[in-house]
């Protein structure tokens, strides 16, 4: 900094204000600073500004898989929105799903130096008999049933269910059969739950639900099942690689979708409307979740103080060739 002063003929406080942004330098002083730095291959020393400030621009990500297409895409949606308000991202994987391995994602925020966090997991690994978040760190969790103790960005998880199930005894269908997802998921538990509501609601059998694990191997297996059961026409699966699964089943039984099964899924993942049939299913809009998330994190960290609740992004079923009315009997 001294010898881009004394290059440019001015103070170092004047050189501090040119590179941190500060409105009160004449332009043409401005200028000159700025081809000294040139000249120099001067760069501000961000971390030690951070340091002073107590300010570091950072979001910490804490999450487990990028396999999961939500995940990534939610995670896409963060970066891309905190790079357009001025944040970096840091991402802190955690390897396992225990109490364990989320200690250690958390323990390794005291070592890196971010503003506030942002959780993508479920809320019941945050064990806080275990887990102590760093001191003036603000937190969002993304899809979980945390809103009593953080700020919560979640999909509205329950009326895009109802949505499907509607739209199914909609077109005629008797009663919908469901393929879940995990049981340690709250969102598949948020899903199977509406499912269930909207038929007993609706005055209709409630069938007994297949467990899957998100996968489309999980959704084939479910789908062999559902295939020898010739009184089921219609199914909603929690997600839409179980649903691709589901149609390959189906397909293999020589039962068609949508003649005799139709089938929803959840998510509308890019590939969805390549699925043959194209797939029925709820549209999840991760972007926005993203947004929000950041948006949610941000807000707290210029308040300096944390807060909590559950913000819901709307889903909406998006209608393709999937499903149809039942075969008259």
């Amino acid at each position: 900094m001294a010898d881009v002063a004394r290059l440019a003929g001015v103070s170092s406080q004047t050189v501090s204000r040119v590179s941190n942004g500060h409105a009160g330098v004449v332009s043409s002083t401005r200028q000159q600073v700025l081809a000294a730095m040139r000249e120099l291959g001067y760069r501000p020393n961000s971390a030690a500004r951070a340091l002073k400030r107590g300010e570091f621009r950072t979001i910490g990500v804490i999450l487990f898989s990028l396999s999961h297409i939500g995940n990534s895409r939610t995670l896409e949606a963060i970066a891309n929105h905190a790079g357009a308000l001025g944040y970096a991202i840091t991402l802190i994987p955690v390897g396992m799903p225990t109490h364990d391995g989320v200690l250690g994602a958390f323990t390794r925020l005291d070592e890196l130096a971010v503003d506030g966090i942002i959780v993508i997991m479920e809320v019941h690994l945050l064990d806080t008999a275990t887990v102590a978040l760093p001191p003036h760190v603000q937190v969002v969790v993304v899809d979980s049933d945390a809103g009593d103790r953080y700020a919560v960005v979640d999909t509205d998880q329950a009326d895009g269910a109802r949505q499907a199930v509607t739209h199914l005894l909609g077109l005629g269908h008797r009663t919908v059969w469901h393929v879940t997802g995990p049981q340690a998921s709250y969102a598949a538990n948020r899903r199977t739950l509406a499912w269930r509501q909207a038929l007993e609601e609706a005055g209709r059998p409630v069938p007994a639900p297949l467990r899957g694990d998100w996968s489309a191997e999980s959704g084939y297996q479910a789908g062999r099942t559902l295939a020898d059961t010739p009184e089921c026409t219609a199914v909603f699966t929690a997600n839409d690689q179980m649903a691709l699964g589901v149609l390959r089943a189906l397909h293999e039984r020589g039962r068609s979708v949508p003649g005799d099964v139709s089938v929803v899924g959840f998510d509308d993942i890019p590939d969805a409307a390549s699925f043959i049939p194209p797939l029925t299913t709820v549209h999840q809009d991760f972007a926005e979740v993203g947004q929000r998330c950041v948006q949610g994190v941000v807000r707290q960290i210029d308040r300096g103080g944390s807060e909590r609740g559950t913000t819901l992004v709307p889903t909406r079923l998006v209608v393709r060739a999937s499903t149809a009315p039942p075969r008259p009997l």
